[in-house]
């Protein structure tokens, strides 16, 4: 099947500035982004920034890049305007992969593509995956959700939910199981039609409580499928840590094998 693969990527970052363009063995950190998209079979791929160095970068690694608006709020907006600056058909699918996700698994990508494509009835898809351990029920940095008996969102929130009300009332300790708990993968596959219509809709309330874009599409009404996703989605970046990390595991893994 066909779909597109949209990477949004912005030099402004709090935590770390520049980072599309911070190196991870050897390589910026968007095209290895770039790659992972290309793994997934995507039929077309584009990289959505505001800002010359990175649209440099990419062109010089052969990527395809839009420039879009300063002013947007989020990635969604990004690809939004990709999809009216390109004329992509309302029903061309569209995955929505963040310019700090450089180990993403690029199976993923396919999963949301065809999930969206198996739900009509669906504006959105979605990934999710077992939490795995009880300090993530508590972490609000670990989106949790939960569906209802077809797949479809029911809610996402950085609480855990549901609230176990006999176990969780002893606060002094963590649950001893997290079984059936489900925490979110933020990857997403849409309609092209679907964006414009999400961009005139205002910040919902509880996605400005919970700080959670997603909320303002099930706050409209419209549904939400989700999927366990396949593998394990790689390492996202937010700090130096992070990308230390990846810098680890990138050179562990592509290090040629001692000879005999």
């Amino acid at each position: 099947m066909n779909f597109k693969v949209v990477i949004p990527a912005r030099y402004a970052s709090t935590r770390l500035p520049g980072k599309p363009l911070l190196e991870i063995d050897g390589k910026p950190m968007i095209q290895h982004v770039h790659e992972r998209a290309v793994e997934s079979g995507a039929d077309q791929i584009i990289i959505a920034t505001d800002d010359q160095r990175i649209a440099a970068c990419v062109r010089g690694f052969g990527g395809e890049v839009c420039l879009t608006d300063s002013r947007h709020r989020s990635g969604t907006d990004r690809i939004a305007e990709v999809v009216k600056q390109y004329a992509w058909a309302a029903d061309e699918i569209v995955v929505n992969l963040q310019g700090d996700e450089p180990d993403m698994a690029s199976t993923l990508l396919h999963q949301v593509a065809v999930d969206m494509d198996n739900h009509p009835d669906a504006v959105m898809t979605t990934l999710s995956a077992d939490l795995s351990d009880a300090a993530q029920l508590f972490d609000p940095n670990v989106v949790k959700l939960v569906t209802d008996a077809r797949g479809y969102a029911l809610y996402f929130s950085r609480a855990p939910i549901p609230w176990n009300r006999d176990e969780f009332a002893n606060r002094e300790r963590l649950p001893t199981s997290v079984q059936g708990y489900r925490r979110h993968i933020g990857l997403y596959a849409y309609r092209a039609g679907f964006l414009d219509r999400y961009i005139k809709w205002q910040p919902a309330p509880l996605e400005l409580v919970e700080s959670l874009e997603q909320l303002r599409v099930l706050w409209h009404g419209e549904r939400i499928h989700v999927s366990a996703a396949a593998e394990m989605p790689g390492q996202g970046v937010d700090t130096q840590q992070d990308l230390d990390l990846l810098n680890q595991r990138f050179q562990q893994r592509n290090r040629p094998p001692a000879s005999e």
